[in-house]
């Protein structure tokens, strides 16, 4: 597994380095397909900020947390991509990947009020089956995922109502 840790507005020790690589190679136990992960360490006045990107099998498991700490914060992520692991693990096992992997994050635009477009977010997307882009979405702990429908080859969009439910948008031929 490839780890890269960076740092903003933080120079990031040896000691530091150390410990976070540390936390993430013991994901290899659960996962032995994990190719790279993408740890970023912030600091804004006292919050220390971590955002960890895992790419397991074309899969992106995503945690962030924001704390008082670095170590903290290394320890709360670490913990809650354990928790994420397992469940993607506990999925496979359910679903035995009858319909193959899922492989693609939402593009995701922000805009401030005003309405213009600040960022830009672009993803090659894979066909899947509606539940794996609901596995995929909650995975990446987002509130909607566009996707590539495999039996219609049609763009998707399923997102997660407000009665904790999902929806699916499909176009209409």
């Amino acid at each position: 597994m490839n780890i890269i840790i960076t740092g903003r507005h933080l120079e990031i020790t040896p000691a530091l380095r150390t410990y976070g690589e540390k936390k993430i190679k013991r994901f290899d136990r659960y996962l032995s397909n994990i190719a790279e992960a993408i740890v970023t360490i912030s600091v804004e006045k006292y919050r220390h900020k971590v955002e960890v990107l895992m790419k397991v099998n074309g899969v992106l498991i995503q945690a962030e947390v924001i704390t008082g700490d670095v170590y903290s914060s290394i320890d709360e992520v670490a913990e809650k991509l354990e928790r994420q692991i397992k469940k993607y693990k506990e999925k496979l096992v359910s679903h035995r990947k009858s319909e193959g992997k899922a492989d693609a994050m939402a593009a995701e635009t922000v805009a401030p009020e005003i309405g213009r477009i600040i960022k830009n977010k672009r993803f090659e997307l894979k066909p899947m089956s509606p539940d794996e882009a609901a596995m995929q979405m909650e995975l990446l702990d987002k509130d909607f995922f566009v996707f590539t429908n495999d039996k219609s080859a049609d763009i998707n969009v399923i997102y997660r109502r407000r009665d904790g439910n999902f929806g699916l948008i499909e176009p209409v031929k």
